[in-house]
C-alpha cells in the first residue's frame, strides 16, 4: 500500500478479507485517521478521524472497535463502517488492546493492577453495550501494558496470552478454560 503519511499504527481485515482498515497519522501526528482500502491496497478512503486506533471488527462487519479515542488517550470506541460515526463505548477505560469476542457478543479488554491482570468481557451487540463487564480470566501476575509499543495480545478464545517484559524477554501464557 502506498503511504505518504507520517506513520501507520494498527491495521485489520474485514471479516470477509475484502477490505483493509488501518489507523494512521497523516501529516499531523496528533490526529489519528482511520482509513478503508480494498484488499489489494487500492481505493483508500478516509473513514473517520480522532476515534483511536482501529483494532478489531464486529463479526457482521458493521463496526470497528478502536482504542485510544480522541487525542490518542483513554477509551474504547466504535466506528460505524456505514457512515464513519465515532461512538464512545467506554471512554474512561485505560487499555491498549481490545477484541470482539469469538462469538461476537462482547468486547474483550485487559486491565492490570495490584499484582494481577484481568481480561474482562463487556456485553456488546449491534453497536450497543449491554450489562456490566464480567471478569473472563484472571492471571496471578501483572505486566506492563505498554513497553516499546504494545506489550501484549490475547486470542479471542482467551486460550493464549502473549506479553513482553522489560529486559527483552517475551512470555507465552496458555490458559485452560473449563
Amino acid at each position: 500500500m502506498p503511504w505518504s503519511g507520517s506513520g501507520v499504527n494498527f491495521g485489520i481485515w474485514s471479516p470477509d478479507s475484502k477490505t483493509f482498515y488501518y489507523s494512521a497519522y497523516d501529516k499531523d501526528p496528533a490526529k489519528v485517521i482511520t482509513w478503508k482500502a480494498d484488499a489489494d491496497g487500492s481505493n483508500p478512503k478516509k473513514l473517520g478521524e480522532n476515534c483511536g486506533n482501529v483494532e478489531d471488527t464486529s463479526p457482521d462487519g458493521k463496526y470497528l472497535l478502536s482504542a485510544g479515542g480522541p487525542g490518542g488517550g483513554l477509551g474504547v470506541y466504535q466506528i460505524s463502517v456505514g457512515d464513519g460515526t465515532c461512538t464512545p463505548l467506554m471512554p474512561e477505560l485505560a487499555t491498549l488492546i481490545i477484541h470482539a469476542s469469538q462469538d461476537g457478543k462482547s468486547i474483550l479488554y485487559l486491565t492490570a493492577s495490584h499484582g494481577e491482570t484481568s481480561i474482562y468481557r463487556q456485553p456488546w451487540h449491534d453497536g450497543k453495550l449491554g450489562g456490566a463487564a464480567q471478569v473472563a480470566i484472571k492471571l496471578p501476575f501483572a505486566f506492563r501494558q505498554g513497553y516499546s509499543g504494545n506489550a501484549y495480545d490475547f486470542s479471542k478464545d482467551l486460550s493464549t496470552i502473549v506479553y513482553a517484559r522489560p529486559g527483552g524477554q517475551a512470555d507465552l501464557y496458555l490458559s485452560s478454560q473449563r
